[in-house]
């Protein structure tokens, strides 16, 4: 097992691409908190996951829920080895200027804001126990942006660089960070990132610019961020790995 008895945050768990992380954690032997805005979701993953597994409800875009995740985490498990920031939102592919500024707002506070927050609240418990791994769900939107997603790219740019930022200025201190960035995923965002009903055809339009002919799934997100977790990725630090399929080629 390459997590055995590590201790998981995983957010945003409680589908798509969380859901398939946490499972591929527990399953290589760690103990996982699954938190997710949807308690109910979050419930039924953890459930299935059975003992190693915590459902944790709160919102990752305040310090209040980021609290909740982490307090629920340390008191049931321990201090935490590894944390995924995977909870995000996007807008609907539209004109920039057709996006209004509450879900502007929401969507930095859900993909920035939270990783700011997460960090303060788990850098300095890594900090004492004298390391641990970071793992930002960035994007291919923030290497290689799609029109129509102008915000929603942007946001993402800012999970990539700053997760090079983080591992640079954390490294002395035996905590990696890297940025995991999917390209568009078989998820509940689907519609929202096509901007166009889920059909057969509209998703040909977008798997013909993927050179590996298909679009992400939670499978493939999961293994990338296993290995970072591993023990085997110990000298890599502040990387963007694409899980692309050559999108960004």
């Amino acid at each position: 097992m390459r997590l055995k008895d590590r201790i998981a945050i995983v957010t945003g768990a409680g589908s798509g691409f969380g859901a398939g992380i946490a499972e591929t954690f527990a399953r290589e032997g760690a103990r996982v908190t699954v938190a997710d805005i949807n308690g109910a979701a979050a419930g039924e993953i953890a459930g299935r996951l059975g003992a190693t597994a915590v459902a944790v409800t709160g919102d990752v875009s305040t310090a209040g829920g980021i609290k909740a995740i982490v307090d629920r985490t340390v008191e049931t498990f321990g201090t935490p080895d590894i944390v995924v920031n995977n909870a995000g939102i996007t807008h609907r592919n539209q004109s920039m200027l057709e996006v209004d500024e509450a879900t502007f707002d929401r969507i930095f506070a859900v993909n920035v804001k939270a990783i700011y927050l997460m960090a303060r609240a788990v850098v300095p418990l890594m900090k004492a126990a004298g390391g641990g791994v970071i793992i930002n769900i960035g994007s291919t939107a923030g290497i290689r942006p799609r029109p129509g997603l102008t915000w929603y790219n942007a946001s993402k740019g800012a999970v990539n660089l700053l997760s090079k930022s983080m591992a640079v200025e954390l490294a002395p201190y035996g905590i990696r960070v890297n940025a995991i960035c999917p390209v568009i995923g078989t998820t509940g965002l689907l519609e929202e990132f096509m901007g166009q009903p889920d059909t057969p055809e509209n998703r040909a339009k977008f798997i013909a610019t993927i050179p590996l002919g298909r679009m992400s799934t939670p499978r493939d997100i999961a293994n990338a961020a296993l290995y970072l977790a591993s023990d085997e990725a110990d000298m890599i630090t502040g990387i963007e790995l694409p899980v692309d399929g050559g999108r960004t080629i």
